[in-house]
């Protein structure tokens, strides 16, 4: 099993190049999806979180407003640090019952974790590699501007609440560049998803190296 963490900027296209990714036959773990599931009315962090920011956050079906809940908190990193406190723990949970799911299923399965702010999170050491997807930040804050909806300040704002990207670059193992056409991110997944394939391998190897190693020294050296 190949364990990958994916990133990139808001807006990058990160979604659309791990559904790439599925489509070549990754499994994908998609964080954003997992902190909404537990925050899901009357689900674990659904409280916590509206005892921290308020009921009106909340739409009338009593779900949280993502809209106004990321206009508090990506005005305010202290806020952003207390959200973050109270759902990534129970994100972190459940992301480790996929992980053991998936394994035990396929056991050269290749697993990429979909996750935002992996490196803003210091999460990189949770993975056998990081991949991100990156466009330019100019580029970044028109497609935010168009995506959500937001004014220019607020789609900066955003960008200046996540690590610079040059920062990002130095931190991974593997770079997606996603300004070009459709077909050209296509081509480089490819090219990426071979690769992958080719480290599951090697790491399975070693890893069943050092499990064959681990038990003969258990039976005292004995084959």
């Amino acid at each position: 099993m190949l364990n990958v963490g994916l990133t990139g900027g808001i807006a990058s296209g990160k979604s659309t190049v791990a559904t790439m990714f599925a489509e070549h036959g990754a499994h994908l773990i998609d964080f954003d999806g997992l902190a909404h599931e537990v925050q899901e009315p009357e689900k674990p962090a659904w409280r916590e979180v509206v005892n921290q920011f308020g009921e009106g956050i909340l739409q009338p079906d009593k779900k949280i407003d993502r809209i106004k809940l990321g206009n508090i908190v990506f005005a305010d990193k202290e806020k952003l640090i207390e959200l973050n406190n109270i759902v990534h723990p129970l994100v972190y949970q459940e992301w480790h019952a996929r992980l053991e799911k998936i394994g035990k299923k396929e056991k050269h399965a290749i697993i990429l974790s979909d996750i935002p702010l992996l490196f803003e999170g210091n999460m990189q050491n949770l993975f056998d590699l990081t991949m991100l997807v990156l466009i330019a930040p100019k580029e970044q804050i028109r497609r935010l501007m168009t995506r959500n909806g937001v004014s220019k300040e607020d789609a900066e704002k955003r960008l200046k609440s996540q690590m610079p990207i040059s920062e990002k670059i130095s931190l991974s193992d593997i770079v997606i560049d996603n300004e070009g056409s459709f077909s050209e991110t296509e081509k480089r997944v490819g090219q990426v998803w071979r690769e992958l394939l080719q480290q599951e391998k090697q790491i399975y190897s070693v890893r069943l190296k050092i499990g064959g190693l681990d038990q003969n020294i258990n039976n005292g050296g004995r084959k």
